[in-house]
């Protein structure tokens, strides 16, 4: 194993001093890919017209090419693209010509919402001009709002949110969009010549086309910032460096909690608080983020889960103080093992919020260095103080090097540690990507012994005919790192796919997908072996026979599968139905089809059956979305897996519904409802969010939930369930951005 992950190491990096050398005489060789930014001698005005005498005097670019579905051809409608800049901001027009404007979709207007329904555009820009990392901007024909951070080659942040604006028209030739970025927004060095890395995005719906200024091969794209163009003869700009501060106020009426059959545990109260957010440029590159008597009351609320296996589920982090920058702590495998899960923070085992008193993050660059330092101190039954400390150095054209330490110390005394060391190296041989990865990390635990570790190293291939991954991990038991997520632990784990994906273009379909190697994920013992089926406690392994996507977006998989669970204690399953040890192998079979989220009206169904546990199951899911054309949005979700066990037979329900109204891009309307019959309850969550200016926000918002128990006497539907709740609290909150 030690000469195994010795040549897995220095492999990649004898390949990626080559690759570097390669990238940097092919970008200082090039002439083209730049676009010189003209700096406005008039005041520019967001109509989203471009007629004005500043767009006048403005360079152009029009050269897009086809990504999808035909490499390299020009796209099949005209774009220009145009950059200003004044002495606060960087303005950027584009103006997407199309032949037939009665086609163009464009179904979002809220902020933030998926925009893969829509003809859109997004503009990505690498302010460090580093192609390490970049901000992307993105918008529809409504003006609808969306922005993200790119951290590395793969971690894109869409829960970020920058101060910017855009201003969007259409007529009958085309659709424009007129965007404005604030220098601050932004993360730039200091110079007297500074060049901005950048790109852009056109999405044809209809056609199911991306047409993109530079990196438009198949092994690249907008978030592959190895050929991404250049902003040019940006001159001499000075970031901002005032503070901003995000003072809120919110008021919480409850209501008195009762419990399945109506009894009342919990009395309602009416309160308010108020706490404060702070940016502080602490440098040009580097950032302080601060809080104080932090609240999370906006939040969404989580997607509900039944779960049929005896391991946790993984959540993703929504709150706000937590998203920006994220993915420069992420170390580990997302949903697997994480030295760092934000949602330890501030949340107990429960997922019930704790306070936080205070918190503090600092992140940036400095030289070759990422740094990020977040800490947090939390109230309630015990008071915590959690750290992280994570730094990356870079290495070659896009790799790094790094570690990462976690501490977390409590009012009764003891401390939990942990930390690790990574190495990530993706690179292009030959046009194609390669990215070797290894991480290893340990914990310190009161009352276990040493310091158990965990690692993985992994290679992945992300090509276009070929996308290839294989992992080995290494889990010691008691590893628990005191801010992580681990999902098992004494394990030796692998996993890893084949995924062959030609592009006939022929009967409607643009590309298949098969699996003829099957895909896997084999846990063994951590006193056994990989290779001895006799230590395995769980695979799982997939053939595709025949998938793919069609041109019109819809995609489709006809799968094979084949799992073991091998339990030693026996676990529930569902409410009282039980599994008792043994060694269980099933076979099962799997069809799915879903349609493009370009329709208007889109369906998906999704079907699983098959041996279970000694007995049978079949799994349906089915998906429908209807886009009323720019301001409802409605959706329903249903999961059914109906089981006959030996132990007993049982069937788990989970159905939502989700209605949006966007009055504008500014204000929204959300309605979502659960039901779920494992906890035999429905769920209601309402919020109004209104956005006055960018950076201020209101939220008016209601959630509730109510017992649906046969036996109950309050039991939901009924009329009279709406006094007897299980919980409910309206919410409203008023966000003000303050800043020079």
């Amino acid at each position: 194993m030690g000469a195994f992950l010795a040549l897995a190491l220095l492999l990649p990096v004898r390949m990626a001093a080559q690759q570097g050398a390669e990238a940097r005489t092919t970008n200082a060789s090039e002439g083209e890919g730049r676009l010189r930014v003209v700096a406005a001698t008039v005041p520019i005005s967001m109509d989203g017209r471009l007629n004005g005498p500043a767009w006048a005097s403005a360079d152009s670019i029009t050269d897009f090419r086809q990504r999808e579905p035909a490499a390299g051809t020009p796209a099949s409608e005209r774009t220009v693209v145009k950059v200003l800049r004044d002495a606060e901001a960087l303005y950027v027009a584009v103006r997407a010509y199309d032949g037939d404007m009665r086609q163009v979709r464009a179904s979002e207007l809220r902020r933030d919402a998926d925009l893969s329904s829509d003809d859109n555009v997004q503009l990505l820009i690498d302010s460090f001009h580093d192609r390490r990392g970049a901000f992307v901007f993105g918008t529809n024909p409504n003006g609808a709002m969306w922005d993200a951070q790119l951290v590395g080659i793969d971690n894109l942040n869409q829960d970020w949110n920058g101060i910017w604006d855009v201003v969007v028209t259409r007529d009958s030739a085309g659709w424009t969009a007129e965007f404005r970025i604030p220098f601050r927004t932004l993360r730039f060095h200091r110079g007297g010549d500074l060049r901005f890395g950048f790109n852009m995005r056109r999405f044809i719906r209809r056609k199911n086309e991306q047409d993109l200024w530079r990196s438009w091969g198949r092994a690249e794209g907008l978030y592959q910032l190895l050929n991404e163009g250049e902003l040019t003869d940006l001159g001499a700009l000075n970031r901002v460096r005032d503070v901003e501060a995000y003072p809120y106020l919110l008021t919480r009426a409850t209501l008195a909690e009762h419990d399945s059959v109506g009894a009342k545990i919990g009395d309602g109260f009416f309160g308010g608080k108020a706490g404060l957010d702070v940016k502080v440029p602490v440098t040009p590159t580097v950032t302080a983020d601060l809080t104080a008597s932090t609240d999370f009351a906006q939040v969404e609320v989580d997607q509900q889960v039944i779960n049929l296996t005896r391991f946790p589920f993984f959540f993703p982090e929504k709150r706000e103080f937590f998203l920006e920058s994220s993915g420069l702590f992420d170390f580990g495998t997302p949903g697997r093992v994480q030295v760092f899960y934000s949602r330890r923070i501030g949340l107990d085992t429960s997922g019930a919020s704790v306070p936080i008193i205070a918190g503090g993050r600092l992140t940036g660059r400095v030289g070759a260095w990422r740094v990020g330092l977040l800490d947090a101190q939390t109230g309630g039954a015990e008071r915590a103080n959690d750290a992280v400390l994570r730094v990356q150095h870079d290495l070659f054209a896009r790799s790094y090097i790094g570690a990462i330490g976690s501490l977390r110390t409590v009012s009764s005394g003891g401390a939990q540690a942990a930390g690790g060391f990574d190495v990530d190296l993706p690179l292009v041989v030959h046009g194609q990507n390669v990215e070797p990865k290894f991480w290893i990390a340990g914990s310190r635990t009161p009352g276990i012994s040493g310091a158990p570790l965990a690692w993985r190293i992994s290679t992945d291939n992300p090509n276009d005919l070929f996308d290839n991954f294989v992992s080995v991990y290494r889990i010691d038991p008691g590893f628990m790192p005191p801010l992580g997520f681990v999902r098992r632990t004494g394990i030796w784990e692998t996993t890893g796919h084949t995924n062959f994906t030609p592009r006939p273009h022929a009967l409607g379909i643009r590309q298949l997908d098969f699996k003829f190697i099957p895909e896997w994920d084999i846990i063994a013992n951590s006193t056994g072996s990989l290779g001895r089926t006799a230590d395995w406690q769980t695979a799982w392994f997939e053939w595709r026979f025949f998938g793919g996507e069609r041109e019109n977006g819809d995609r489709f998989e006809v799968n094979f599968q084949r799992w073991l669970d091998a339990p030693t204690d026996t676990f529930d399953i569902f409410r009282d139905v039980k599994i008792p040890p043994g060694r269980y192998w099933w076979s099962r079979y799997e069809l799915q089809y879903f349609m493009s989220p370009g329709r208007p009206l889109g369906f998906g169904v999704f079907v699983n059956w098959g041996p279970f546990y000694g007995g049978r199951s079949a799994d349906v899911e089915l998906q429908g979305a209807w886009r009323g054309g720019g301001h409802v949005i409605v959706s329903a979700d249903l999961s059914r897996t109906a089981a006959r066990l030996p132990s007993g037979g049982f069937t788990a329900l989970l159905a939502s519904g989700r209605i949006e109204y966007d009055f504008n891009p500014r204000t929204s309307f959300l309605g979502f409802v659960q039901y779920n019959n494992d906890a035999q309850r429905a769920d209601f969550n309402l919020r109004f969010h209104w956005i006055p200016q960018i950076g201020d926000d209101v939220f008016l918002v209601w959630n509730s939930g109510y017992t649906t128990n046969r036996a109950a006497t309050y039991r939901f539907p009924m009329a009279r369930s709406l006094s007897r709740p299980l919980n409910g609290a309206f919410v409203v909150k008023i966000v003000h951005r303050i800043a020079p």
